[in-house]
């Protein structure tokens, strides 16, 4: 991957017949036969070249989220800054390039202590680090051999490995690694390894690089895992890094509340239509209506922003948030209408917080919440805000507000508080913790706090809120505070204390429809205070399953 240009996608396509190989592989012949394997290896750059092809009709959401390192001789390393992009990946004749969801808070003076920055530092660009979802220019048989290893399941799916070595006198940037091809249409499903050459100047990291099977025979970029230590990337500096790249948004126009036009459905027997407007058992009160405006700017703000690809469609992880929530309402004695809902942001900054009656999470926040009352926590704070009335900014119940290119959501949407609102959500939270189930386990979340305040300094870009307000400022906690003066001491080396969870531990989000659900695996033995990493980056290993199969499996699991 390139820090300094892009990489050109121009795929040659090799026209070959596809060919399986066979289930098993007779003792005596460990490979298979020359011929059948070059027909497999043709499939190959016939299907890679197919994929770029197919890539030109979406425009997926791309985050990257970077965390530079230092060694630590308690911790093995720990982050020292760390680095965050949002935007979409628009593949055209051009190669690829990135559309950027461009945050309205920063201003002329942050963009020029950036340029500062970055010159005494690695500068790292976004559509680098979009380039490791493809192989270079040029990835056909001219250019490469593809070296048969063995066979090896990835979850569930079988695939054929291949070291890919460049022949000797390619010319340009090429890849130097491992691929792994699904074994019915010889789709690649993971790539590992980097490019080369290397020169001052022009950096290339590793990366391992996964797609998922979205729809049948359909296998696209998901997750991009990349890191590299203590590497001197000219004659003095160094860089140690690791980094999380996350695909999704394939399928926007049909994911949510969002139908073809096609969908519209006319009643063709007028007589069976009636007009009830004029029953004065419909008429609304003047408080009535002011509920129904503000749940219409409310509604009209999260449709927009599922719509941009920042927010899960209500899901099972909703119901989960909801379940909490309705604790809270009925220890307290709350009677809150409308009712209040939960959604899920699909981005990776910690945040939370309200539109109108209905409070948001990022995927990032509850990923890293180590139980539920660090959970509670989070949500008695939102709670808290729409107990005390205070709703969201009815200038977007006009329509007109709602109309701009989905890379402007975070400039055109904006959920922060002022001072006096949060603290008094602050003490109002505190009041709903005490008459809840929570009571007796804040100690918990005070230490979470702990946890955070520890590592906020270093960590700058993962608590800088998109939409909402931040978590915490340098080394200062800006929520819920008072919660860490009752929080026992923070033990780095106690393997038994886990006051946060590493990045991608409980969320899993499905690239195609934006849907999220609860991740369905077993929690790790911690043996040593190596293996805690709170807040931290680690590789990303998704189960692979074939498009059906998987929703075969979910069946399952709820049954």
């Amino acid at each position: 991957m390139s820090v300094s240009r892009k990489i050109w996608i121009l795929g040659a396509v090799v026209l070959a017949a596809s060919f399986a190989i066979a289930a098993d592989t007779p003792a005596q012949q460990p490979s298979p036969a020359k011929s059948q394997q070059q027909a497999v290896i043709n499939s190959i750059f016939y299907q890679e070249a197919k994929l770029v092809e197919n890539m030109h009709k979406y425009t997926p959401l791309v985050e990257t989220y970077i965390q530079n390192t230092k060694p630590d001789d308690e911790l093995g390393e720990v982050p020292t800054s760390d680095k965050y992009f949002l935007g979409r990946l628009v593949l055209d004749k051009r190669g690829i390039s990135d559309l950027s969801y461009d945050r309205k808070k920063v201003g002329m003076f942050s963009r020029v202590l950036d340029r500062l920055d970055s010159f005494y530092k690695m500068t790292y660009l976004p559509e680098g680090f979009m380039q490791l979802v493809f192989l270079s220019h040029g990835f056909n048989v001219q250019n490469y051999d593809l070296k048969y290893l063995r066979q090896e399941f990835l979850g569930d799916v079988r695939t054929l490995v291949f070291d890919v070595v460049p022949h000797k006198k390619i010319k340009g940037t090429h890849f130097v690694g491992r691929i792994w091809v699904e074994d019915q249409q010889h789709n690649i499903v993971r790539m590992n390894g980097t490019y080369e050459p290397q020169r001052s100047g022009n950096f290339y990291f590793h990366f391992d690089s996964w797609r998922m099977n979205m729809q049948p025979g359909l296998w696209l970029p998901a997750l991009v895992y990349t890191e590299d230590s203590d590497v001197k990337y000219d004659l003095v500096r160094k860089i140690s890094m690791k980094g999380q790249t996350r695909l999704w948004g394939y399928d926007l126009k049909h994911s949510g509340r969002q139908t073809e036009f096609t969908d519209l459905q006319v009643e063709e027997n007028s007589q069976d239509v009636t007009d009830k407007s004029g029953s004065s058992a419909n008429e609304m009160s003047p408080i009535e209506s002011r509920h129904k405006w503000q749940r219409e700017a409310e509604d009209n703000v999260l449709d927009r922003m599922e719509r941009a690809g920042v927010l899960a469609p209500a899901g099972e992880v909703t119901k989960v948030l909801e379940t909490v929530v309705n604790n809270f309402e009925v220890t307290n004695n709350l009677n809150i209408q409308p009712e209040v809902r939960c959604r899920v942001l699909l981005t990776t900054p910690l945040e939370s917080f309200t539109v109108g009656n209905t409070i948001v999470l990022s995927r990032g926040l509850l990923d890293v919440l180590p139980d539920e009352a660090s959970l509670a926590m989070m949500l008695s704070h939102e709670l808290a805000h729409i107990a005390l009335g205070h709703s969201v900014n009815t200038k977007y119940a006009f329509s007109d507000r709602m109309i701009f290119p989905d890379e402007q959501v975070l400039q055109k949407i904006g959920m922060r508080r002022n001072d006096p609102d949060e603290d008094a959500a602050d003490k109002k939270a505190v009041e709903l913790l005490r008459n809840s189930p929570y009571k007796d386990k804040l100690g918990s979340a005070g230490l979470f706090l702990r946890a955070l305040q520890s590592r906020s300094h270093e960590l700058t870009w993962l608590i800088s809120a998109n939409f909402g307000n931040r978590m915490a400022k340098g080394s200062d906690i800006l929520r819920m505070e008072s919660l860490i003066r009752s929080a026992p001491e923070l033990k780095t080396s106690d393997v038994r204390q886990l006051a946060a969870l590493p990045l991608g531990s409980r969320i899993k989000l499905d690239p195609w429809d934006d849907h999220v659900n609860l991740k369905r695996s077993k929690p790790e033995a911690v043996l040593s205070a190596r293996d805690k990493l709170p807040f931290e980056v680690t590789p990303m290993i998704p189960n692979l399953v074939r498009a059906g199969e998987a929703r075969g499996n979910e069946v399952a699991e709820k049954r």
